[in-house]
């Protein structure tokens, strides 16, 4: 009997490591396995190329390399951005401003500073998931110390006005972070053009691996470190370094920068296909997020009496893995916060799917898709309470 094709459509949740990443590291968990922080040949030798990769990482967002900082990924960037310049800038005011979108890693943090006495503003966003630079203005108050706005939506691939933000936030002098680990390795991200001070990047979202990450942090900004221990990072996070993973991040930064912009036209094709094909097949259903200001490879509908979760163990049956909300928050039974912000209700967000495509798609991929999924749709309705009570 022939193995069934297994489609991998969740590229934003996980990447697979490039196989060029995998070679890169090899060397530096057997023969180069050195401490960076040894003055002997070594650790001198792992350090060489925790630097290369520092360099391979800062040109590819146009930063220079000292104002990188690695972390063991993008939670730990978004923490320690939060967190870092709430407490390095208490004395000038105790404001924060977000968005009610972000990642849990930039909420959550945020939650947590509003436990120890700073102020949050949680903007809303409209139909679209787009934050008004407007309300951004409007919300800056004397003792606003940080804004921070994801530069594009994990869940339904919205890509927000960073610049435009970034402009408002440098006339207030105040310092700006962008949360950019959907789009470092997928779309341009250049520091001075985005005019941020801090930017989020996560190793295992554009094949690298996962357990690594790095946070810019422009030169000039006051930041309270956020590990301490040792003087690794510049005395900006202590710990030994992860000496192939930051190789193996160097690799992917160095690999995304030499085919992004063709393989974004290939994505944006095979994305509009997907969504012209499961709109035209299944009726009742909504494209989530910007219809042109979206991340190349995202597709997220809601599809209206049926539940997320069940369409997706049944494309898993098929071969097909998808998600419902984001990877972080699949074990929980809430519906994702980012939807209802959008203005959907509870059932239909629950009824979400998100398809994100990567490097190993094709178009056959997509027709399989297109083939199956409108059955098990069909098959689901067929059965649905939430149906019943409509008709």
């Amino acid at each position: 009997m022939a193995t069934m094709k297994r489609i991998y459509l969740d590229h934003a949740a996980t990447t697979p490591t490039h196989p060029e990443v995998v070679q890169a590291m090899l060397p530096y968990f057997t023969e180069a396995f050195g401490n960076p922080s040894s003055i002997y040949s070594y650790g001198q030798e792992a350090k060489g190329a925790i630097e290369e990769a520092r360099t391979k990482v800062a040109e590819f967002i146009g930063a220079r390399s000292e104002e990188i900082i690695f972390t063991s990924g993008g939670t730990e960037a978004d923490n320690f951005a939060l967190k870092g310049i709430a407490y390095a800038n208490e004395h000038k005011g105790n404001h924060i401003i977000t968005t009610a979108i972000e990642h849990h890693a930039v909420i959550e943090a945020c939650k947590f500073l509003e436990r120890r006495g700073f102020r949050i503003t949680y903007l809303p966003v409209d139909k679209y998931g787009l934050v008004d630079p407007d309300d951004v203005k409007r919300a800056i108050t004397d003792k606003t110390i940080l804004i921070s706005v994801m530069h594009a939506s994990n869940e339904v691939g919205t890509i927000e006005p960073i610049g435009e933000i970034g402009k408002i936030a440098k006339e207030a002098d105040i310092y700006f972070h962008s949360d950019a680990v959907q789009t470092v390795g997928h779309i341009p991200v250049n520091v001075d053009e985005l005019k941020v001070d801090l930017l989020s990047i996560s190793g295992h979202k554009f094949y690298g691996p996962k357990g690594v990450g790095a946070l810019y942090v422009r030169k000039g900004t006051r930041l309270v470190p956020f590990v301490h221990g040792g003087g690794q990072e510049r005395r900006r996070r202590a710990g030994t370094e992860n000496v192939p993973a930051i190789v193996g991040l160097g690799k992917a930064a160095e690999l995304a920068g030499q085919g992004m912009g063709k393989e974004a036209e290939r994505l944006a094709y095979l994305r509009d296909k997907l969504i012209k094909g499961l709109r035209e097949k299944i009726d009742h259903t909504r494209l989530n997020g910007h219809p042109t200001r979206r991340l190349p490879n995202n597709v997220n509908i809601s599809v209206d009496f049926v539940e997320g979760e069940s369409m997706l163990l049944n494309l898993d049956l098929e071969g097909i893995c998808a998600s419902t909300g984001s990877a972080c928050s699949s074990s929980s039974l809430e519906p994702s916060h980012v939807l209802l912000a959008l203005g959907l209700s509870p059932e239909q967000a629950h009824g979400s799917l998100r398809f994100t495509l990567g490097r190993e798609n094709t178009e056959t991929d997509v027709e399989r898709v297109l083939e199956v999924l409108p059955g098990i749709v069909s098959k689901l309705r067929a059965m649905s309470p939430l149906l019943k009570t409509q008709q």
